[in-house]
């Protein structure tokens, strides 16, 4: 067998295989072609013109003008021909552009926020990556989010809207501390529910709680409540969710294990076009708020608290207790769960106040709460502090004389006896259609406002109408009475007797028309 090639080249595969042989102990390696190392790979532009791409990136393409890259290379050839230096070729240039940094490049081009997905980072808070914080309890997460599944009244099946959900994780473990669920959108009130939630389950709140920009974090009062038991709130920088990911990611997991897989669920309402009255989940929807809540609960605590984490290599529940063991339980940071503390987070609502009512009370939701000391005259018609329990419709609360005052609702023989939860849920969902109540009440009276105006420019209309045909028939008479006919007047009325203009054998607004001046 003879070989196509010079001895030259034959003698330099010897030489490389015994070469590779000595080295890698197999004569193989060394006959493999080296593609990437043939040829010039230096560049054959001068420095002039590599200085003039970089220039050109810079300054003309990398701004917030957005110019594509071959109207950059345009300007840059015109450029270089005034200067007299050798230009680039459109390849060499789009060349050099994916050479430079990408999110630089697109941070110039777009903005900080579109450049976020490409922003290098260190402390990333996936699902896979490791626990932050030394123990339980020392850094803790809260987050909102409306979970996507449609809820009814338990008592008439009506559709009450999309719920959200409040949660508390604790950072190290990934475990959920507490949970709130409501059909209000977040405000302070929720971030004051599970922290309380949280001190019932464990008489505990995290030593740092971290939180978005949201509005409902910057309250008065839920800044109080942190400060009262020395707990640290920091802020997540704006725009940047990726510091916030443990809760999103939990947000993600729940509704695939869980809410995505519920009766209702408005997984399909993504693509809004498509769905139609058979498949909308409005339709759909079985759930109500307390047999979501109970459901969920055991979810959280139970199913989830015992499922393996791949970040920690065991579960949550674990992880909690067996740090929970090596740290200490620090007993200095238990909070009671008494009185004072459940007036401190109990919310109040939108004003803040309520007017006491003579003989009356308080109304607060709808609901009217009584106290032995609103007889007193100087409190009766003025504005007073109200908070009310969210797990106990019943009682609502009053500063009343520099102290609060317990008040009891108009329905307290009803909810006296029941569970917290369940007072809690119900309270939730009677708010929930009190509102929409309202909400239609408000269209309604829209609707019959809109038509009573109506009525009136007709009634206005009918009137002038009934004015315009009594001037008729008092210009008619006058016609009746004059037994000659006007000096210069029209043919049109020679030709037309009284008999057929008092029968309505004439228009009456051609009569108008001629004898508009009588």
């Amino acid at each position: 067998m003879t070989l196509d090639v010079t001895h030259r080249t034959f003698y330099r595969w010897v030489a490389e295989y015994r070469r590779a042989e000595a080295n890698y102990q197999s004569g193989y390696l060394g006959l493999l072609p080296h593609h990437s190392s043939k040829g010039n790979r230096t560049s054959k532009l001068p420095e002039a013109s590599r200085l003039a791409i970089t220039e050109a990136l810079e300054q003309d393409f990398e701004t917030k003008k957005q110019k594509t890259l071959y109207a950059s290379w345009i300007k840059l050839k015109l450029s270089c021909e005034e200067r007299g230096v050798v230009a680039p070729s459109y390849k060499a240039f789009t060349v050099a552009s994916r050479r430079r940094d990408p999110y630089r490049q697109k941070l110039k081009r777009q903005g900080r926020r579109s450049a976020y997905d490409m922003e290098p980072f260190y402390l990333e808070l996936e699902l896979r990556t490791p626990r932050h914080g030394d123990r339980p309890f020392e850094i803790g997460h809260i987050d909102h989010t409306e979970l996507d599944v449609e809820l009814v009244c338990s008592r008439t099946g009506r559709g009450l809207g999309r719920p959200w959900l409040t949660v508390l994780i604790d950072a190290y473990s990934r475990r959920v501390l507490a949970a709130y669920l409501t059909f209000d959108p977040p405000s302070y009130r929720s971030c004051m529910m599970v922290l309380r939630e949280c001190v019932r389950r464990y008489n505990r709140l995290p030593q740092t709680v971290v939180v978005d920009g949201g509005k409902e974090f910057e309250s008065t009062y839920f800044e109080a409540l942190l400060a009262s038991h020395q707990c640290t709130k920091k802020k997540r920088p704006a725009s940047k969710p990726r510091f916030g990911s443990l809760c999103e990611r939990f947000f993600g997991v729940s509704n695939t294990q869980f809410v995505h897989n519920l009766r209702g669920n408005t997984q399909i309402m993504r693509n809004v076009r498509q769905v139609t009255k058979s498949v909308n989940p409005k339709g759909l929807a079985v759930w109500s708020l307390a047999d979501l809540h109970a459901r969920l609960c055991e979810y959280l605590y139970e199913i989830y608290d015992s499922v393996s984490h791949p970040a920690l290599g065991q579960n949550p529940r674990e992880a909690f207790l067996a740090r929970l063991a090596e740290t200490g339980t620090r007993e200095h940071r238990m909070i009671p769960y008494d009185d004072e503390f459940l007036i401190i987070t109990m919310p109040t609502t939108i004003k803040s106040t309520a007017k006491v009512m003579p003989g009356n009370g308080v109304k607060i939701h709808h609901v009217y709460y009584w106290s032995e000391l609103f007889r007193d005259p100087e409190v009766q018609g003025q504005q007073v502090a109200v908070r009310f329990d969210p797990f106990d419709v019943g009682i609502a609360y009053a500063f009343v004389h520099r102290r609060w005052v317990q008040c009891h609702s108009e329905y307290y023989a009803v909810f006296r006896g029941r569970s917290e939860k369940e007072l809690m849920l119900a309270t939730q969902e009677i708010r929930r259609r009190c509102h929409q109540h309202s909400a239609a009440f408000a269209v309604t009276a829209r609707q019959l406002a809109e038509f009573l105006q109506s009525v009136e420019a007709e009634e206005t209309l009918l009137t002038q109408r009934m004015s315009d045909r009594e001037g008729r028939e008092i210009r008619r008479a006058l016609t009746n009475e004059a037994d000659r006919i006007p000096c210069g007047a029209p043919v049109l009325y020679s030709e037309t007797t009284h008999e057929q203009r008092n029968h309505g054998m004439v228009d009456d607004f051609v009569v108008d028309a001629v004898y508009g001046a009588f």
